[in-house]
């Protein structure tokens, strides 16, 4: 049967952290919680002892909502002492941080006029505008960009029937680890070994843009790589009755042996990007998985170049497309993200 009646039992510190929020966090919700007391006949006194408070603290929210209304009951502007560095500081300290520059505490506090408080405070108005973040590098950018985009889209919706098309990149690993954040134990900072001499390879790296299969090798980075490379994808698709290779403005792109391979190749066609827009390249994605792979190891070179290859050949070409997202690259037109699904 249901009882008669419950009656709450909470523990002393439940009790006192329910008595807590009642008059901190949720005072507004104690007020109303008053107002409806005494609209079902409660007097002031029973309201007061009901919620543990004065019942002049009662009846005044009771005449500030009679008289404002639901308004009355929220907190009112209380007068305190003004802020220090005035009222606009927080406007000079973002104008100043808009400017890319080494920005510490000391140096916005000299840049300032060193105002009249201690760092501690103004290391806190400074939290309240901005937060301790690395500047990211960015290209100056191709001033001809759309247009370059546009002819590169045109060429690649003229291309005939059952062409394939590439997204190439190059990128160079060291036997020199990358150095990344990562999680370690409290109190301790793990150590990565160096290499007494660095090492270098260069990854050449294709993506087909409608299946995600993956093309790349290892060499050097001269136009004679580079070609053997191009070489390499045409044998790949011997049936292809274009091969379009979509790549940046390197210098080895345009160099006068890869410009005559190309005139002895005309199944090949080398297209090219907007200049100083990485950003552009759906491999770049790839690389920066790579290396994030390959962070805090200390390999012998021959162990690095395995660990290459390893990554590679664990990846399928959905995980291939999915970290490069080629659909989202402004090099393919706008239709292509449904050719994509599609072919996939």
């Amino acid at each position: 049967m249901r009882p008669a009646s419950v009656f709450a039992n909470p523990p002393a510190p439940a009790y006192a952290h329910l008595y807590h929020l009642l008059h901190h966090q949720w005072r507004e919700a104690a007020r109303a919680v008053m107002v409806l007391l005494s609209a079902a006949g409660l007097s002031a006194d029973e309201i007061g002892t009901l919620l543990d408070c004065h019942p002049a603290t009662v009846r005044r929210w009771i005449h500030r909502y009679n008289t404002d209304g639901l308004p009355g009951l929220a907190d009112r502007p209380r007068p305190g002492r003004p802020r220090l560095g005035g009222p606009r500081l927080g406007q000079r300290i973002r104008r100043l941080l808009i400017r890319p520059g080494p920005w510490t505490v000391p140096r916005i506090r000299h840049r300032l006029g060193r105002p009249r408080m201690s760092p501690h405070t103004l290391y806190r108005r400074v939290r309240e505008q901005a937060a301790w973040h690395r500047p990211r590098l960015t290209a100056r950018g191709d001033p001809d960009r759309p247009r370059v985009l546009a002819a590169l889209r045109r060429q690649l919706r003229a291309l005939p029937a059952g062409s394939v098309v590439l997204a190439e990149d190059e990128t160079h690993l060291h036997l020199l680890p990358h150095i990344r954040a990562s999680w370690i134990p409290r109190g301790t900072r793990q150590q990565v070994a160096t290499p007494g001499k660095n090492r270098q390879t260069t990854v050449f790296g294709a993506l087909e843009a409608a299946t995600g299969a993956w093309h790349y090798t290892l060499g050097r980075r001269t136009a004679a790589e580079f070609t053997a490379f191009l070489h390499a994808l045409l044998t790949v698709y011997p049936t292809a009755p274009v091969v379009a290779v979509v790549c940046d403005n390197d210098s080895i792109h345009h160099a006068r042996a890869v410009t005559d391979w190309l005139a002895d190749h005309p199944r090949l066609h080398l297209l090219f990007g907007a200049r100083y827009s990485p950003h552009d390249n759906p491999v770049e994605r790839i690389w920066a998985v790579l290396k994030a792979h390959l962070a805090n190891t200390a390999v012998t070179w021959p162990g690095r170049l395995r660990q290459v290859h390893a990554f590679f050949r664990h990846r399928s070409p959905a995980q291939m497309l999915t970290t490069a997202a080629p659909w989202t690259s402004p090099w393919l037109p706008k239709n292509y993200a449904q050719n994509f699904r599609q072919a996939a």
